[in-house]
């Protein structure tokens, strides 16, 4: 994912959530994902699919017992 990319989700990610402090960060190595932060807690993980010509961002966050406590 290059930078203007991330942008464009994070831009989206922000407007929905309604979390200005949520930030989308590439990974050192990885091309096809970036790691998702609300504010300096990583929560997750997005993952790039440019599958038969259609691009497509899938999110994904664990939800661990002990943080729903």
């Amino acid at each position: 994912m290059d930078a203007r990319e991330i942008q464009r989700v994070e831009a989206y990610f922000q407007r929905t959530f309604r979390l200005p402090e949520m930030r989308v960060m590439q990974r050192p190595k990885k091309e096809d994902s970036a790691e998702v932060y609300i504010g300096d807690e990583f929560i997750g993980v997005l993952f790039r699919d440019d599958e038969d010509g259609e691009l497509s961002y899938s999110f994904q966050m664990a939800i661990l017992d002990f943080d729903l406590e």
